[in-house]
């Protein structure tokens, strides 16, 4: 009951902050265009700031467990291969499918799965989820890039070349990219001796902080403002597919085959992580993401809408399962 409780609690303000977007373009004071050019700050500055002060909050990357990173990323693989043929079957407009794609793989991992593993292990949980999210971030931002390359509205035919060029272009990589290089630095300078931190510098710091802050309530908000409940009988189908596949199928996949083949070499905190990245909902920064890359980002939000109401009831199953079995 608790992580059910935890579940609802998680969700319920990203619903309410979509139902007040949604409220305040009825009541017209916030329009889609509006909502467009602000998804366009989110993309470009509040969103990359927020990664990158996630990134440089690690205390030590020393700390990471290969054995569960290897496993987390080949997991996310397979499951972004094995995903493809399966959009292409469900989706039959180009631009859906890379919005569809992102479902199966791009969970809402910084904004839920970080609390989520804390939730459901302590701080040991918390630690094993931060010291991932060094790889899985930047992981899940780059197979969202290739996906919606590939799978482009505007007709463009996808190349390795631009792909690449995509990948250095995304600013979200790139902020994380600054995250670990900025990471590095400060541990170079603690082994000399200096203990500088950028929070040192109050004033950046602070304002670096105030435009975080803004990045998950204005993509919610502006999501709300573009939702339209119309939509959802044209995109039926594909809300049913992705919304399944990213509360039920891979969690099971990925929690599941974590169970099943090492449930002997991973230890509880590992388990809270992978709930954390295979068992949350779609990612918020997905429909900016699909927005500006020639995606389908009408779908991208109902997806996120979806999966996150559903998510409070399969998290709880996940996690009541592993209780039960002695894994938490």
């Amino acid at each position: 009951m608790d992580s059910f409780i935890f579940a609802v609690n998680a969700v319920a303000p990203i619903v309410l902050i979509v139902a007040i977007g949604y409220v305040l373009k009825k009541i017209k004071m916030m329009t889609v265009d509006f909502a467009k050019s602000a998804n366009k700050l989110v993309f470009h500055l509040f969103l990359p700031v927020m990664l990158f002060l996630n990134v440089y909050k690690i205390e030590d990357l020393g700390g990471i467990d290969l054995g569960y990173v290897l496993y987390t990323v080949i997991a996310l693989l397979v499951i972004f291969g094995a995903s493809i043929p399966a959009v292409m079957c469900v989706a039959k407009k180009k631009e859906r499918r890379g919005a569809l794609l992102q479902a199966a793989f791009r969970s809402n991992y910084a904004l839920i799965g970080i609390p989520l593993a804390q939730s459901l292990f302590g701080e040991e949980g918390a630690t094993v989820a931060t010291l991932l999210s060094a790889i899985v971030i930047p992981a899940l931002n780059i197979l969202a890039v290739v996906s919606l390359t590939v799978f482009r509205g505007d007709g463009g035919k996808p190349s390795v070349g631009k792909i690449l060029l995509g990948i250095v272009k995304n600013p979200l990589i790139e902020s994380v990219v600054a995250g670990l290089l900025v990471l590095g630095v400060r541990a170079i300078l603690v082994r000399t001796g200096v203990e500088f931190r950028l929070s040192d510098l109050a004033p950046v710091y602070k304002t670096l902080q105030n435009l975080s802050n803004l990045a998950t309530p204005l993509a919610l908000l502006c999501l709300g403002a573009q939702f339209e409940f119309s939509a959802v009988k044209e995109l039926r189908r594909e809300i049913l597919f992705g919304t399944l596949m990213r509360t039920v199928i891979v969690p099971v996949l990925g929690v599941g085959t974590a169970f099943v083949l090492f449930r002997n070499s991973f230890t509880g905190a590992h388990f809270a992580a992978f709930v954390a990245v295979f068992a949350t909902p779609v990612s918020v920064s997905s429909v900016p993401m699909a927005q500006e890359m020639g995606g389908d980002s009408t779908l991208a939000g109902q997806l996120v809408v979806w999966t996150t109401l559903v998510s409070a009831f399969s998290v709880f199953l996940i996690s009541f399962f592993l209780r039960a079995v002695g894994v938490f």
